[in-house]
């Protein structure tokens, strides 16, 4: 991994700014992070060593550009002319741009841009809602060859899958954030991009916790040491059919436990066996219906990310349906949020037999009211 960065300086323009580590550091050592000016790295993509060559070498990884200001910063219109020259001359280097202001993009971008440079990722930020439905569409909009999302600081849920299901965006990238004041980051949060992520078969990093970091209700204050290795030890970032989501540990919920939660969710207690279904599972049998369960799991749930997640359940028309609603088992998402089950895996023959013991109980259970 390189970093370039060209100038150094920014202004602050989103909520995702507040805390700025730039700001912070800069006024760690008396200086001010909103005066913009070149740095003596300005040219560092054809910067030489004593033998002739490049010091960046293509094998060398990653650009990571501008880290330390913003690349499409009205302030530095002047000048990034010649870095778009020095990345022109550079294909060999692959030259990674993170920006809070795509919506400059096309009046900064050079003349002979085309359809995108395929040595160039555009990575645009959102950090909560309001900036993913201002910045995303202009993303998708752009002519790119490469884009990506990154979440970070992750300030509040965020629905980003309407924007993921088109196949344009190649990775996204969440994490909480860092230093004095940090602002909290909900794992809740991770988990549901995650899973929007796993649907729409797009690449997933959590990157680090933050400082400030949500659990289960329980808020962990985390070293900044420590911040990265704890998200890595997660598992859950997602690589679609690598089976990177073996590696997250989770517990089955107590049965007791699931159905006293069940019986409290407005949604759930909702759900009852019609007198169709209760007729229908008398003269089937509960062995049949527990069968029907089986080929149902297997069919519509059990793959890492199973056809029409989310809808793959009818609302009713067999007693399973309608029992796979009331303990939360008709989907991917309502798997890993009530019974911790990850999104992202292939369900093994012991997930699927606890999600069939599961449906068969809460139908046992409502032949007998």
């Amino acid at each position: 991994m390189t970093v370039w960065n060209p100038w150094h300086g920014c202004h602050k323009i989103s909520p995702g700014c507040l805390n700025c580590y730039v700001y912070r550091r800069d006024e760690s050592i008396g200086k001010d992070a909103s005066f913009v000016a070149k740095t003596g790295d300005f040219n560092l993509p054809l910067k030489k060593n004593r033998a002739g060559g490049y010091k960046l070498k293509a094998e060398g990884g990653t650009v990571y550009t501008c880290m330390t200001s913003d690349f499409f910063l009205e302030e530095a219109d002047a000048w990034r002319g010649e870095c778009w020259d020095m990345i022109r001359r550079r294909e060999d280097l692959h030259f990674f741009i993170i920006t809070k202001r795509i919506e400059r993009f096309e009046r900064c971008m050079p003349a002979d841009w085309g359809s995108g440079w395929e040595h160039v990722t555009l990575c645009s930020t959102c950090e909560n809602q309001d900036r993913a439905d201002f910045r995303l569409p202009i993303l998708l909009s752009l002519p790119l060859k490469h884009r990506q999302i990154i979440s970070e600081p992750m300030l509040e849920e965020i629905n980003i899958e309407k924007y993921l299901r088109g196949g344009q965006i190649e990775h996204v990238t969440c994490g909480g954030e860092s230093g004095p004041g940090a602002r909290a980051c909900d794992f809740g949060w991770v988990k549901e991009l995650r899973r929007q992520c796993v649907r729409c078969g797009v690449s997933f990093t959590f990157k680090q916790t933050g400082a400030n970091f949500i659990k289960d209700g329980r808020t962990y204050r985390i070293e900044r040491r420590l911040q990265t290795a704890q998200a890595a030890k997660s598992g859950y970032s997602y690589a679609p059919g690598t089976g990177s989501a073996e590696k997250i540990k989770y517990r089955l919920p107590e049965r007791g436990e699931l159905f006293e939660r069940l019986a409290k969710s407005e949604f759930r207690s909702r759900f009852h066996l019609t007198a169709k279904d209760r007729t229908y599972a008398e003269e089937k049998g509960l062995d049949l219906i527990r069968s029907h369960a089986e080929d149902f799991i297997e069919r519509r749930l059990a793959a890492e990310n199973p056809e029409n997640d989310g809808r793959q359940t009818p609302m009713r028309g067999h007693p399973v349906f309608t029992a796979q609603h009331a303990v939360a088992c008709c989907c991917r998402g309502c798997l890993e949020k009530w019974h911790g089950i990850p999104s992202g895996k292939v369900l093994n023959q012991a997930e699927q037999a606890y999600i069939a013991d599961v449906i068969m109980e809460w139908i046992a259970r409502e032949l007998k009211r």
